[in-house]
């Protein structure tokens, strides 16, 4: 089973960059888009199809912001939107789909990069979202959590950390809401149950300095529980082709996809 994660920071500029032939090539079973900043409405467009797959799209109550969208190549049992709180439901941040013993889901988080107020609308999106991945956790069935948290986690995960401390993605408190993530609750990062290597990043500021001197932060995941750690077979961040700040994150797992 293959599952690619992108945030696309628009799906239309995204397309003109390339992003659906280079997506119909990569032989994925599930492709998790965020930050598509499109309604379900445009997102029916032929245009934005992919030969062979489902498409589903959750879109945020304000236009051109926020937004998921999920191919897939077998159609779930079932599609579940939203996670019944104000600051992912009003934005369109989740998309769930359910298949046998496994679901799949794509979500965004709020960058925390827009000021205070931003920043404060992520950390209560976090402890929110926390507390509904620790009831989940009880559940008989897998998860794969396709989201692009805008938090890197550790010190390898961004570059002259002591630089970044002040920066959100990297603060304390983001820091620790991953070490209760991945810690205490058990959850699996998946490209670190294959590599420890450093400078394996996922976005970058959007300046020529940045770009070319790898100032780079891994900001996107994708999260399993527990069962699914020993399946985990190959994940890779390729820094090229890129269709927007962010790089998509390819995972393969020894696991067949079915409903």
């Amino acid at each position: 089973m293959r599952i690619i994660s992108v945030n696309v920071n628009g799906i239309q500029p995204a397309v003109e960059r390339g992003l659906l032939s280079w997506l119909q090539a990569q032989n994925a079973d599930v492709i998790c888009l965020q930050d598509t900043r499109a309604s379900a409405v445009e997102l029916d467009d032929p245009a934005l199809q992919l030969d062979g797959y489902f498409l589903y799209a959750c879109d945020a109550q304000v236009p051109d912001q926020g937004g998921v969208a999920l191919y897939s190549r077998l159609q779930p049992k079932a599609v579940i939107s939203g996670l019944g709180f104000d600051a992912a439901d009003r934005y369109g941040r989740y998309l769930q789909a359910d298949f046998d013993k496994v679901s799949i889901a794509t979500l965004l988080l709020p960058s925390g990069q827009n000021g205070d107020d931003d920043l404060n609308q992520k950390f209560k999106f976090m402890d929110d979202f926390a507390h509904y991945l620790d009831k989940q956790r009880r559940k008989r069935r897998e998860y794969i959590y396709c989201g692009s948290l805008f938090v890197a986690h550790q010190k390898l995960d961004v570059k002259n950390w002591r630089d970044c401390q002040l920066t959100p993605g990297f603060l304390a408190p983001e820091r620790a809401w991953m070490d209760e993530v991945i810690g205490t609750m058990g959850y699996v990062d998946a490209l670190r149950e294959v590599s420890r290597e450093a400078d394996q990043f996922s976005w970058w500021p959007d300046t020529e300095q940045a770009q070319m001197l790898n100032l780079g932060y891994r900001f996107d995941y994708q999260l399993l529980t527990p069962g699914l750690r020993r399946f985990v077979r190959s994940v890779r961040l390729p820094r090229q082709p890129r269709f927007s700040q962010h790089a998509p994150l390819i995972a393969d797992y020894d696991w067949t996809l079915s409903v």
